[in-house]
């Protein structure tokens, strides 16, 4: 009994101690993807800033054109309205990255360290630390390195302990103290005086004489074991989710992102060929206009897209126990 509880109380420590691992693994993906949405905002407002300066001088110059006859007060409106909705836009992203610097803040337990501020400073996404490709055959067994699923078996295992540990409650243990003379090791000593005026303390333990209180320790014990067992099999299943999702993402968001920014390639050219076209009086300054969304749309699906696609490579490091394993643990 002693030493199943010693196996069940140790069991419990290193089930602790995987839980607190889980949680820093928890904590520096969390902290990352934190980083993440503060470069994806730096660079959202920068596109902001310079969105609303070209339409502020779109307006300018319409307004020189309306003031001469050249153009309508219809164009000048609407060159008038995407400028206020540009200004809305920055706006909003000037809030959100606030509320990104108070989150990434409240995981560091500290105003935002210089360092990082300066590693925001003029940084892009396109340039953000990536993680490395994973080799080819990849072994599940690496998902044993998870912390999730470590503390899982060690909760398994002092399930298991536990019930060697209620088992053993049905046996006597027994504790003798001699009043006089000396005592009996004979399993009648349990029932009655010994030789020579031997007694049975009060500290006699007699476990057999309480076998129900012992029965429901040991079936709620074997019940704690299904439980665990139950809690295993799921964080196993959770684990080979997580990195299928990841895995997919990773895949899926690539063939994305090349697309989309092959997208504002062709929206760039549009918008200076309908510049072109608009100036020389061929086509509407609605046509204009429409160019000028699709490429600030596009410009933003862009920044978001490479934002998920690192946020994803984050999810894989969580999902994989802490990073992609080394070539040697891969051969290994």
């Amino acid at each position: 009994r002693i030493a199943s509880l010693k196996e069940q109380a140790l069991a419990q420590y290193l089930a602790t101690e995987e839980g607190r691992n889980a949680a820093q693994v928890s904590l520096v993906a969390a902290v990352a993807n934190g980083w993440l949405n503060l470069l994806a905002d730096e660079e959202l407002l920068e596109l902001s800033r310079q969105t609303l300066a070209s339409r502020e001088e779109s307006v300018r110059l319409t307004k020189m054109r309306l003031d001469a006859g050249v153009t309508s007060e219809l164009d000048f409106r609407q060159a008038e309205s995407l400028t206020q909705a540009a200004r809305a836009t920055l706006a909003q992203q000037q809030r959100q990255r606030a509320l990104d610097e108070n989150a990434l803040a409240l995981l560091l337990g500290q105003a935002l360290p210089d360092e990082v501020r300066a590693s925001l400073a003029g940084s892009r996404l396109a340039n953000a630390p990536a993680m490395a490709q994973l080799p080819a055959g990849l072994p599940s067994e690496l998902l044993t390195r998870r912390p999730d699923i470590r503390q899982a078996e060690q909760q398994l295992i002092a399930a298991n302990a536990n019930i060697g540990a209620a088992r053993a409650a049905f046996f006597p243990r027994i504790a003798l103290t001699a009043q006089a003379g000396t005592a009996s090791n004979e399993l009648s000593g349990l029932f009655k005086s010994g030789s020579w005026g031997f007694s049975i303390a009060p500290s006699l333990l007699l476990p057999i004489f309480d076998a129900g209180r012992n029965q429901a320790n040991l079936e709620s014990a074997r019940a704690g074991r299904g439980i665990a067992i139950a809690q295993y099999e799921k964080t196993i299943q959770t684990a080979f989710r997580e990195v299928s999702d990841a895995l997919a993402g990773q895949a899926t968001l690539g063939e994305q992102a090349l697309a989309q920014q092959r997208q504002a390639e062709a929206d760039s050219a549009r918008l200076q060929l309908a510049d072109l076209r608009y100036r020389n009086g061929v086509s509407s300054y609605l046509d204009l206009l429409d160019a000028q969304r699709s490429l600030f749309a596009t410009q933003q699906a862009v920044v978001q897209v490479r934002l998920a696609q690192l946020q994803n490579q984050v999810t894989l490091y969580k999902a994989l126990g802490g990073g992609a394993p080394a070539p040697a643990d891969v051969r290994s």
